[in-house]
């Protein structure tokens, strides 16, 4: 017997093709692939200070992977801007609903004897509390250095996300990970690569 062939791989391919912050306008525009991979990366590194400064227990690879399933709904929804998803209750608890079933519909579109090996990286309500406290963490640190750089860029549009995402950061600075993280990576985030290549 034949075996079925999947379409999760189409699906996930198609995240350079989903625009964030579709309703803004960006001076440089920003797909759910790149964040995606942006958050990862600040995820697995948010897990090695936690273990190596702080007494943490997380595997920094498990956290990388889980970043990059993060936004495994928008395959079907499409990215949708916060001031929409989140400007009334019952509005947040339809689009909740509508994730949840896209996740479930990711999932559904592997393979029945890969499924229990992905479930809990895209189901984001199985995703162990620890970990997922840890990719919020990094998706908001990417979303800020996002709207710092639009701001650099003069594009006004994203101060209301600035100051949004400011007492987040500000919360998020509680745990030790963030706050060394913060201290130590963000200033040199919007370094000019001719200040960046300067010797140290």
């Amino acid at each position: 017997m034949a075996t079925p062939s999947s379409t999760f791989l189409a699906w996930l391919f198609r995240m350079p093709l989903i625009r964030r912050w579709s309703l803004m306008h960006c001076v440089k525009p920003e797909n759910v692939a790149e964040h995606s991979h942006q958050v990862a990366i600040v995820a697995h590194l948010l897990a090695v200070i936690a273990n190596r400064l702080y007494g943490g227990n997380y595997n920094p690879d498990r956290a990388a992977t889980l970043a990059l399933y993060h936004e495994c709904s928008e395959t079907r929804l499409g990215d949708i801007v916060s001031p929409v998803k989140y400007s009334n209750p019952q509005i947040t608890k339809e689009f909740k609903e509508l994730e949840a079933a896209a996740e479930q519909q990711c999932l559904a579109s592997l393979p029945k004897e890969l499924q229990q090996d992905f479930a809990e990286l895209l189901i984001q309500s199985r995703v162990d509390p620890e970990y997922a406290r840890l990719v919020k963490a990094a998706d908001v640190i990417c979303a800020y250095l996002k709207a710092k750089e639009e701001l650099a860029h003069h594009n006004h549009e994203f101060e209301h996300v600035v100051e949004k995402l400011d007492p987040k950061l500000a919360e998020l600075r509680q745990l030790p990970e963030v706050a060394y993280f913060l201290d130590v990576f963000m200033a040199s985030c919007g370094a000019t690569l001719d200040s960046l290549a300067k010797p140290t």
